[in-house]
């Protein structure tokens, strides 16, 4: 089997054990993070009703200028504190935490890292 399909199962099933335990409410909705080779993307999630309250990339035009010299983990940085900034504009200050699967560490870290930075609570 290849080897990158096997890194996607693995990643997949670890997302599944995670959002087995981790529901977003309205009071407190779920962060979820995903990452490609050149973005990084967050989003904050009400998972009763089931929608997107809140979310950043490093893509969106008020993130793209401050992250076009900046390395994978400085943007992520920059997208989480944006986050944090439009959740505070919303009236959200806390949150639960979906590494979707990703090893806590590096980009998503530092994404966690931001968002509490910028007043984000979880």
């Amino acid at each position: 089997m290849d080897k990158n399909i096997q890194k996607k199962e693995r990643r997949d099933r670890i997302r599944r054990r995670i959002r087995a335990t981790v529901r977003g409410t309205g009071d407190r909705p779920r962060l979820s993070v995903y990452k490609s080779n050149k973005h990084v993307y967050a989003q904050l999630v009400d998972d009763l009703m089931g929608k997107t309250l809140v979310a950043a990339s490093s893509q969106s035009e008020e993130v793209a200028d401050d992250v076009a010299d900046k390395t994978k983990q400085e943007a992520a940085e920059v997208v989480g504190k944006h986050l944090a900034e439009l959740a505070d504009e919303k009236g959200i200050n806390k949150a639960v935490f979906d590494r979707s699967g990703y090893k806590y560490h590096g980009v998503i870290k530092a994404l966690a890292d931001g968002a509490r930075e910028g007043g984000l609570d979880f």
